[in-house]
């Protein structure tokens, strides 16, 4: 290959990849190898990094996302309060067998930071859903939240209906009572006690069936994030705005803790007419880290009837 051209190519690939413009990197790089030329490192480091990473963006934040898989139709599964996209780690490589899923961390969570303002809200983590989406070139896409992300998937599905396929609930927070009784403090997770309240919050989460590994790594992602951010997502997780009585018509399915609290049995019922509900029997609140096997099973029979 003539040097002054692969020179000309290799700059291309390399400006398209600050750029962030991947398109126009991956036919650089397959414009080098065609010629038979072999690569520097360069365009090695440039093309594994394109594969990982998230050009998409928030309200001027980069939002962390993980892709995997090349299936036709989409995953997007969302962490709850606190946590990050390693909350999948045993769902991801059975679900990518099939699907193409991508993992993101909620703004403030994990390896997005928050905006700039601090304000951590419903709508900020709903479109921050939809820019990985929107970046992702998928249409229709499936949404599961667990915890604190089943009311950014209703947000999400209120928002972006025309994007949502479906949706599913993973133990997550469907109501809230009117006067915010039994809701638990943001204030208390602030100050020189605020990472002890934190602490027995989470282990209030676990079960016979969290092992110890379990509870060591979901101590260690649920304590990262800084107080402005237990506190913020708290805070946007009971803001009574968000709480609506609206009917969602669209399939969803409820996968949730045995004998779970969280489960309004009856308000379900009322606002989600087309939901399947099941309980995984001895799970706690980290279900599909103790029982993935089953967890596994449950959504893949679910996401297999979809229409994306």
């Amino acid at each position: 290959m003539d040097r002054k051209y692969r020179n000309v190519v290799g700059n291309w690939v390399y400006r398209s990849f600050v750029l962030c413009d991947f398109d126009h990197a991956f036919v650089g790089v397959f414009r080098v190898l065609s010629f038979g030329y072999n690569p520097p490192m360069r365009f090695l480091f440039s093309l594994l990094l394109v594969s990982s990473l998230s050009a998409a963006t928030v309200d001027g934040v980069r939002v962390h996302s993980s892709t995997t898989g090349k299936g036709p139709n989409t995953v997007i599964l969302v962490h709850g309060w606190t946590c990050d996209e390693s909350t999948w780690n045993s769902q991801v490589p059975e679900l990518s067998k099939q699907y193409r899923v991508i993992t993101l961390d909620l703004p403030g969570h994990g390896q997005t930071a928050a905006p700039k303002d601090g304000k951590l809200s419903m709508d900020l983590f709903a479109r921050a859903v939809e820019a990985v989406r929107k970046e992702s070139k998928a249409d229709r896409v499936v949404l599961v939240g667990h915890s604190m992300g089943t009311p950014v998937v209703v947000q999400y599905a209120r928002l972006f209906p025309q994007h949502t396929a479906a949706l599913v609930f993973v133990d997550g927070l469907v109501s809230i009572s009117p006067n915010g009784r039994g809701a638990p403090n943001p204030k208390a997770m602030a100050g020189p006690n605020g990472p002890q309240a934190r602490e027995q919050m989470i282990r209030g989460m676990f079960s016979g069936s969290t092992t110890p590994d379990m509870q060591k790594h979901i101590l260690s992602m649920m304590l990262a994030p800084p107080e402005s951010t237990a506190v913020g997502a708290m805070n946007a997780t009971f803001d009574p705005a968000i709480w609506k009585d609206d009917v969602l018509k669209m399939p969803i399915l409820g996968i949730y803790a045995d004998h779970s609290g969280l489960a309004n049995r009856e308000y379900m019922k009322e606002h989600f007419p087309a939901m399947e509900y099941t309980e995984i029997p001895a799970t706690g609140h980290f279900l599909m880290m103790e029982k993935p096997e089953e967890f596994n099973r449950l959504l893949l029979a679910f996401l297999v009837k979809q229409t994306y």
